[in-house]
């Protein structure tokens, strides 16, 4: 069983999801629909992930009904202005062939464009119209956070970031959980990083007869964070699961904190300016 997490805005969504990046085609599908299959309910798209087609065959093709599922997908950057962020919304609706988004996001603010604003208004008004049930943004920082309340009255419900144990966003986090903002945790694993092979982690793993994956995991979730993995195995899918029947103590939750570093971004992606297009 996979606990919720109240938005707030009220909905309730799973605790943990399964990320989409690169899962593409009839693989994608068949990775997508293993995973519905091991008890996601939480999948995690973006427009430029090129993928929504695959997102929506996934769940025609399984056993469980639309409205038991979270899908979620993202604006990209060259469509931040408010007419286009409409069109792209329902684009990314037709794509996958769903009626809704349970949550769709900004994917980058996109500082020098400087129009997140208006896009943030645009998936306001989609939310009105029923396009999407839960709005938030990615890699948000407090500035433009705060800025977004200010000029809309509306606070993301979500506010997703590059979160995993060589970069853990401590201010950031903390920030989140201030505002009633949940933080979503993208590459929670460390993609492209020796993380999976950190001997500090691999001792707490093995006190409590777990992988160091589902120590992280783990991890994520006692930070207050949703972490979305992403795999395409489905040993490593149901393994990503196993995660809400052991806990770290306050000792082993600093030391995996401790293991974040100045320069621990994957791509070194700062969204003070950062441009996603």
């Amino acid at each position: 069983m996979i606990p919720q997490i109240t938005l707030n805005d009220g909905l309730a969504i799973p605790a943990i999801g399964l990320g989409t990046y690169n899962l593409r085609g009839a693989t994608g599908v068949q990775a997508m629909t293993s995973a519905i299959d091991m008890g996601y309910r939480l999948l995690d798209s973006a427009f430029n992930y090129e993928n929504e087609g695959a997102v929506g065959e996934a769940i025609r093709r399984s056993s469980v009904p639309r409205d038991q599922l979270f899908v979620t997908s993202k604006l990209p950057g060259r469509h931040h202005a408010y007419d286009k962020a409409l069109y792209t919304i329902q684009e990314s609706l037709y794509r996958t062939k769903l009626d809704y988004y349970d949550i769709y996001l900004i994917h980058w603010p996109n500082p020098k464009q400087d129009i997140y604003v208006e896009a943030w208004q645009a998936l306001i008004d989609a939310k009105k119209w029923g396009l999407i049930r839960s709005i938030g943004v990615c890699n948000f920082l407090p500035e433009h956070l705060e800025r977004l309340t200010k000029e809309t009255g509306v606070t993301p419900s979500i506010n997703q970031i590059e979160l995993h144990p060589y970069f853990s966003q401590k201010e950031q986090v903390a920030y989140d959980k201030e505002n009633g903002i949940i933080t979503e945790s993208w590459s929670p694993l460390g993609r492209a990083s020796n993380v999976l092979q950190n001997e500090t982690i691999q001792q707490i793993a093995s006190s409590h007869g777990k992988t160091i994956s589902q120590v992280i995991l783990r991890w994520h979730i006692q930070l207050g964070a949703l972490p979305i993995p992403k795999s395409s195995s489905p040993q490593r899918q149901l393994e990503n699961l196993q995660v809400f029947d052991f806990e770290l103590t306050q000792e082993q939750m600093q030391r995996i904190s401790s293991l974040t570093r100045p320069d621990g971004r994957i791509a070194n992606q700062d969204p003070a300016e950062y441009e996603e297009f």
